[in-house]
């Protein structure tokens, strides 16, 4: 092409660009199209160059070309590199079959979303641009600083569910790109992503083509149910939270244990109390966030835990559940310390969680991925100020000294033992209630056992000859401690039941679907994507709420159906002895029970 040529071609090009007004001009290169093409090539430019925020386009001055290319591969439909925007040229083909009368045709916006998403390229390579690499940017997109690698961040985006195009787990450019599509091109981002869609706003300016919808008060969760049996559907309005605190699990000998277990504890009020200090009362509306290892083995691995072979999951389970779980069960005390926070950032952590909640889906690591790790990275991801503390810890109980030693956390409150019990700051392990009343039973009737925990692993019979032989308060005591061996007996009992679901193929088929039913069910409390249809992505959005509803009210019933179901269908799948063991304690339990009752009724002596 001579001088004379390629000037012509060039004012040609300049002749198509945006007005002189935006900084950026995108030109099309009109080489082998004909000229209806080349006007429908110059609409989708202005439509998308329409749609782009003020600040971008003074942002990024410069020249950029649209060329329509035949070579690319299949399922590509862009490339950008340097001033040169390349598209699929079906997609052309497509825009101009386009409908104007029907608002949202796809075939439009498919080709508007792919010169969008190229721009965005354009821009992320520029000065101005560089969104892909702020880190504030990638904790949102879910590629977080490791804990023990100097600052680096991980490789894999584990925040796959609930994603409006899979692609954008690729890397954070094309993170970038997908989500400057749907930022600009669906009015629901805002409600569906709402900490990016801010963080668009500050970085880019407002989407000068959409507007904001309602996206209501209400986050969406979905929660374990009373009892640890069942789902519930609940919608939180974070105005309702008054405070967030670091919930630890004391540390017991088990290898998963040993250095305890923490989460985040949400204070919320009851429905219809004005926040505040008495919504710390308001114990059966509190919630816990639980980072877990999803174990769906025959027993906990250590080795699997140690190479990532479970899901870590966000589990939002009824503070009464946990407490239960922990002090009566595990005989764990629980320490519950509020972290010094405005409530704008309690807003913050809690959107962050539903975001979590939704989207998660990660690998549960004992040392460098556990429950601190979990927990570190979702305060960090939603409270920008904390990344610039060295707050980052692989113990549970070092995360809180770390949290304190900033002033984040406010121990304070458990200086006073009392206080703090009676407030719900601690909540003791019931082994020293179980040992005073091993205690007071025994010093009426010797116990042949040195104390309460050796009284409970004692056979059911053998602890069934005292039975009979105390006086009201000490059979009070006594039938305490039975319902603890039963609830020991029961979650022996549940392990027995995984275990030979895995390894015994002759299993009946009833009890195998109950124990499935309970494990694929009980996974929407810490994967609720599963429960809802494959299409919609980040926080589900109305009419997805209406059927979420539906499935978590389903979800629940069968539940609870299995759980009853496997109490009396499963009993004979149990090993001789266990089973031996799980019967007895009943009886003992229901014997004292009516031991009890005749000596309340009695007339006194």
């Amino acid at each position: 092409m001579g001088p004379i040529a390629r000037a012509a071609w060039l004012a040609g090009l300049l002749a198509c660009a945006a007005p002189a007004s935006a900084a950026l001009r995108v030109a099309v290169d009109a080489s082998g199209l004909s000229a209806a093409e080349s006007k429908a090539s110059r609409e989708l430019v202005d439509d998308a160059l329409a749609r782009l925020p003020a600040k971008l386009l003074q942002d990024l001055d410069r020249d950029v070309v649209l060329r329509w290319r035949d070579d690319l591969p299949e399922r590509v439909h862009g490339r950008a590199r340097n001033a040169s925007v390349g598209l699929d040229r079906a997609l052309l083909a497509g825009w101009i079959g386009r409908d104007p009368h029907v608002a949202g045709d796809p075939a439009a916006l498919a080709a508007v979303a792919a010169l969008l998403h190229e721009l965005a390229h354009v821009h992320d390579r520029s000065a101005e641009g560089g969104v892909s690499r702020d880190p504030r940017l990638l904790d949102l997109a879910g590629w977080p600083v490791q804990p023990l690698r100097l600052g680096l961040r991980t490789t894999r985006n584990d925040f796959r569910d609930r994603s409006p195009d899979a692609y954008e787990l690729v890397s954070p450019t094309e993170f970038y790109a997908v989500n400057f599509e749907h930022y600009l091109l669906d009015p629901e981002y805002a409600c569906r992503r709402p900490a990016l869609h801010r963080h668009f706003v500050e970085r880019l300016g407002a989407p000068p083509a959409l507007q904001r919808p309602d996206c209501g008060k209400a986050l969406p969760f979905v929660a374990a149910g009373d009892g640890g049996a069942g789902l519930d559907l609940l919608g939180l309005d974070p105005a309702r939270v008054t405070a967030v605190e670091y919930l630890l699990a004391e540390a017991d000998r088990s290898p998963m244990s040993r250095w305890g277990h923490g989460m985040l504890r949400l204070v919320v009020c009851a429905p219809g109390r004005a926040p505040g200090p008495a919504c710390r009362l308001d114990l059966e509306h509190h919630l816990v966030l639980s980072f877990r290892a999803f174990v769906d083995d025959v027993q906990v691995s250590n080795w699997r835990g140690l190479t990532g072979r479970y899901p870590s999951r966000l589990f939002v389970l009824p503070l009464a559940q946990v407490v239960d779980e922990y002090t009566r069960i595990e005989l764990r005390g629980l320490r519950s310390v509020p972290l010094r926070l405005a409530p704008a950032e309690i807003a913050a952590v809690v959107e962050r969680a539903a975001q979590v909640h939704w989207s998660y889906d990660g690998r549960y690591y004992f040392v460098t991925n556990n429950c601190a790790v979990e927990t570190w990275k979702l305060l960090n991801d939603a409270l920008p100020a904390l990344s610039r503390m060295r707050l980052r810890s692989i113990t549970p109980s070092g995360l809180l000294r770390r949290l304190q030693r900033e002033g984040i956390a406010d121990a304070s409150v458990l200086e006073d033992d009392a206080e703090a019990l009676r407030l719900g700051y601690r909540f003791a392990s019931l082994s020293r209630y179980f040992q005073d009343m091993y205690a007071a039973a025994s010093a009426e009737l010797a116990l042949p056992a040195a104390d309460a925990e050796a009284w409970l692993r004692l056979e059911p019979a053998q602890r069934r000859d005292w039975l009979d032989r105390g006086g009201l308060r000490t059979s009070a005591a006594l039938l305490v401690l039975e319902e603890a061996a039963l609830r020991r007996e029961q979650a022996q009992a549940r392990v027995a039941l995984r275990r030979r679901y895995w390894r015994d193929a002759s299993m009946d088929d009833a009890v195998a679907g109950l124990l499935q039913a309970l494990w694929s069910d009980g996974a929407g409390a810490g994967r609720p994507a599963g429960l809802l249809d494959a299409g919609g992505y980040g926080l589900p959005q109305p009419p997805e709420l209406d059927l979420l509803a539906a499935r978590v009210g389903e979800g629940d019933a069968r539940l609870r159906a299995a759980h009853g179901a496997l109490h009396e269908t499963a009993r004979a799948w149990l090993p001789e002895r266990q089973r031996s063991r799980l019967q007895s304690t009943e009886e003992n339990v229901a014997r004292l029970g009516e031991r009890l009752r005749a000596q309340a009724e009695a007339p006194p002596a």
